[in-house]
């Protein structure tokens, strides 16, 4: 498996697509966020089913990747046209032939096995856990936008009709103990809708970008690579699962904060820990208790020690370097995870936004400046067995 450059820029596609775009919008609705928002569900209805039943998390994962790169190609097909399509077999085949073909040149070099997985998700007609949760996370969200759209047109064409089929397709996941938590307990959906808040917080907000990129968008990317460079690490199920959350709630305590700029962080020592403190305590107060107990642990390692290596030896939770995990703890037993490899990413992410902004003619100087900033510091750089310095090199 090998990330090349073609693959990054193709999801960060994800955030020009504008969603609800024959319709009065108040904000922008980028693909992007919503996929993000999607997983998010999905993590939250996977960890209360996971009370009664065996999770296959790398599906769910997996399955989010494949479901975000085929509609970054279907982009212009309406969802009732999508769905009607979905209805022939061999229409829908020929169609998601055709989506591959789109992407084969980007996704080959992450290998066969996962082009496979890519062409029989789509062919092979199965009602998994898995995609249960995933299209149930997919229409939640939907709605959650869809309630900001019928504000904006209260008596508009088609809103009754959508509202009705948004509904009826919810209600087809009921039997989902978390789509029961989430209607009887306001703690579930306020969670929810927190992190769904980080959609409207927009990253570099004081620089002109194309695409604008929101906190939301940024942490599913970070998801998304996080996971695939794991893949390429051979690293075990329970490394690969850890890297792709605490990638996706890496940020989650900058809805509490606002997003701010590693400038102002290094302005004055002791800056950055002082705000780490506070988003600690703002996310005590705020945050978990939002949270069952049975994984409130696990959103905290998410979001205090997101760029920490760890592993879990005698029930501790110990730090290790990148080499020490490979060698001695690549096992779901330690419950391992790379957090200096998830840092790098998420400045690989932070590079690949100053980047596209330049490249479509907005050059600030604070994106030229970070852009150079990030590719001298990866220069030739390896780590946790990742070659940075060849995929920065790749952006010349």
């Amino acid at each position: 498996m090998d990330i090349k450059k073609g693959l990054v820029l193709k999801l960060f596609e994800a955030a020009h697509i504008q969603r609800w775009n024959d319709k009065l919008r108040p904000v922008d609705l980028p693909e992007l966020d919503k996929q993000s928002h999607k997983m998010i569900i999905a993590y939250l209805l996977g960890k209360m089913e996971e009370k009664e039943n065996e999770i296959p998390w790398i599906d769910i994962i997996e399955g989010g990747i494949f479901e975000l790169l085929q509609r970054i190609v279907l982009t212009d097909l309406k969802p009732q046209i999508y769905y009607k399509i979905q209805e022939d077999e061999d229409k829908y085949r020929k169609l998601n032939e055709w989506v591959y073909r789109q992407l084969q040149s980007i996704i080959e070099p992450l290998g066969g096995e996962f082009c496979d997985k890519f062409k029989n998700y789509f062919i092979v007609k199965d009602d998994t856990l898995s995609k249960r949760i995933l299209s149930a996370a997919h229409f939640y969200a939907t709605k959650l936008e869809f309630n900001i759209i019928e504000r904006a047109n209260p008596s508009g064409y088609e809103i009754n009709e959508i509202r009705e089929r948004i509904d009826k397709r919810l209600e087809e996941y009921y039997d989902l103990n978390g789509m029961k938590d989430l209607i009887l307990y306001s703690k579930y959906k306020n969670f929810i809708d927190l992190c769904g808040e980080l959609r409207f917080q927009i990253r570099w907000s004081t620089t002109p970008r194309v695409p604008k990129t929101s906190v939301l968008g940024h942490m599913l990317i970070v998801a998304i690579l996080s996971y695939l460079f794991s893949c390429q690490l051979n690293a075990c199920d329970k490394r690969r699962i850890n890297n792709y959350f605490t990638g996706l709630f890496h940020d989650l305590p900058e809805v509490l904060t606002r997003d701010i700029v590693s400038p102002i962080k290094r302005s004055i020592r002791g800056l950055s820990i002082l705000i780490k403190n506070y988003e600690q305590e703002e996310m005590k107060d705020k945050v978990y208790d939002l949270l069952d107990k049975d994984w409130k642990a696990d959103i905290k390692i998410f979001t205090k020690d997101e760029f920490k290596n760890l592993v879990t030896i005698n029930n501790k939770v110990v730090r290790k370097n990148c080499d020490e995990i490979d060698r001695d703890f690549n096992s779901d037993e330690y419950n391992p995870r790379d957090g200096w490899l998830i840092k790098a990413i998420d400045e690989l992410a932070a590079f690949v936004e100053a980047y596209m902004s330049c490249k479509h003619g907005l050059i600030a100087t604070e994106l030229e400046k970070a852009k150079n900033d990030f590719k001298n510091y990866y220069d030739g750089k390896v780590l946790c067995g990742i070659n940075f310095g060849s995929l920065y090199a790749d952006f010349d």
